[in-house]
């Protein structure tokens, strides 16, 4: 180094010296923190000139978690501001948390009820776990939409439910003139997020869309036209893009369970099938830490039940064989006793026609232990189907049922009506605890199951089978009488699913 370096050296030393320390300086995510916190607490304590699309949205959104939450579910809301969403819920347990002293005193003095205490959403801590987590926009004020996600993920239940709302990207234009004109208290500056990338944050965070609802085409309270609007317009096929906000329901991707401890129990309903029972038996592999096969007979003219009566004496295998006669009539009924009577950790479904074959039943088991799904089903209309095994109409009928179905339930049935349906037992039980919700005309037994899963917002899944022909005896589906009844079970799915 040079003499000259020295100096220089030394006199940026003593110049540094003489300088005081800089002042700190509010970072830029500290300032957006202190602006949501005087927006919330101003929003919380005020109104803007006109309230009413506010109110109307509030009190659509407290219809829709009533609806979209099992009252029996314990429930948190994460940011609960005056709690007056987790008061208009019926659950006995309603916990609220949010970062604003000043606002929570608001809500223990408006919802005395209510447990609610300071906390931060980004990172919630504890040991409480909940089957409902309500998470009402926060996504568009938070710092950290992953810490968000991250930290609500891990509140949940075995099984529990994200319900997170969010504002549509196509509204922030709209939002920002109401806030000129006055008819809205001006918000910071907002995260404004695609469904893209929502579901991209959602994979990282290990969480999967069960399914969601787009609400308010029209968020003004202009009476019988906006309920008119907002239930059936808004509903269509392609008016979701114009929708204010979305729901989502949001599950925690599961791990694939150990197949050891896990017991399974298939049930054959079986009329006029006496040509099968020693195929079913013989051909049913067995699944996990013990498989019974129970088969439900009634109404059979063709020497059915002592078929099976002499199968289940003569039979040594592995399999645990049991069988019950029914009082009642229809696949649906069997398929109740039969459940009813089971005592598997995993319930499944055979067709006692056996066209899924018996053998394709650990694909299913599979599936389930993989923890991809809740509720797995078959579909027969990915393969190429042995010739005879479906009538052309009946094959016609399927495909638009498909269709609709999709369109109803808000998740992917490609094939409602194929036999092969697969669900755990705890969630079959909640599923006939609320079997009253959609009435009981169902002699399938399918929809009963298709319904309940949609309405518990499980998972579904299906995997492709091969239909084969039948070897004995003939189809019990009418095709005119029960394409008739289905579309009765599309109106009721429309009415308590999709139009509400």
């Amino acid at each position: 180094m040079s003499p000259l370096d020295d100096v220089a050296s030394a006199r940026q030393r003593r110049d540094s010296a003489a300088l005081p320390p800089p002042s700190p300086r509010p970072s830029r995510s500290d300032a957006l923190s202190a602006a949501w916190r005087e927006y919330f607490a101003l929003a919380a304590t005020s109104d803007p000139a006109w309230s009413g699309a506010r109110d109307f949205m509030a009190e659509d959104l407290r219809r829709a978690m009533r609806r979209l939450i099992p009252e029996d579910a314990s429930v948190l809301e994460a940011g609960c501001g005056t709690g007056d969403l987790l008061a208009a819920l019926p659950n006995a347990v309603r916990d609220g948390i949010d970062f604003l002293p000043e606002v929570l005193a608001q809500a223990r003095a408006r919802h005395p009820g209510l447990r609610v205490q300071i906390g931060d959403a980004t990172a919630l801590t504890g040991p409480a776990r909940y089957d409902a987590v309500i998470c009402d926009r926060l996504c568009h004020s938070v710092l950290d939409v992953q810490a968000l996600l991250n930290s609500l993920r891990d509140r949940l239940t075995e099984g529990g439910r994200i319900y997170l709302t969010c504002f549509s990207y196509l509204w922030e234009v709209p939002v920002r003139m109401a806030e000129l004109a006055g008819l809205k208290i001006p918000a910071p500056t907002s995260n404004w997020l695609t469904d893209a990338d929502l579901k991209s944050l959602f994979d990282i965070a290990g969480l999967e869309t069960v399914r969601y609802e787009d609400r308010l085409l029209l968020p003004l309270p202009l009476g019988g036209l906006s309920s008119l609007v907002n239930r059936y317009a808004g509903k269509l096929p392609g008016m979701h893009h114009a929708s204010l906000y979305r729901v989502y329901v949001l599950r925690r991707r599961q791990a694939a369970l150990a197949p050891g401890p896990v017991t399974v129990s298939v049930v054959v309903p079986a009329r006029n099938e006496a040509g099968n029972v020693a195929a079913a038996v013989a051909r049913t592999p067995v699944m996990g830490a013990g498989t019974e096969l129970i088969f439900v007979e009634g109404g059979s003219t063709d020497g059915t039940w002592a078929c099976i009566e002499d199968a289940v004496r003569a039979y040594r295998g592995p399999l645990a064989l049991r069988a019950f006669q029914q009082d009642g009539r229809g696949k649906g009924d069997a398929v109740r006793l039969g459940f009813s009577r089971a005592t598997g950790d995993l319930l499944m479904i055979l067709d006692a026609d056996l066209t899924v074959p018996p053998e394709d039943l650990p694909k299913f088991y599979a599936a389930a232990l993989g923890g991809r799904a809740d509720y797995v089903q078959g579909t027969r209309l990915v393969y190429p189907m042995e010739e005879g095994a479906m009538r052309f109409l009946n094959k016609v009928g399927n495909v638009a049922f498909s269709q609709l179905f999709t369109y109803l339930l808000q998740q992917p049935i490609k094939d409602t009506l194929c036999g092969t349906k697969v669900l755990w037992r705890a969630d079959y039980e909640r599923i006939a605890a609320a079997r009253g919700y959609f009435g009981d005309f169902d002699p399938f037994g399918d929809f009963d199951l298709i319904f309940g899963a949609a309405r518990l917002h499980l998972k579904i899944a299906e995997i492709p089978v091969r239909y084969r022909d039948r070897t004995y005896g003939a189809t019990n589906i009418a095709r005119f009488k029960h394409g008739w009844l289905l579309l009765r079970m599309s109106a009721v799915a429309a009415r308590k699913l999709k139009f509400v």
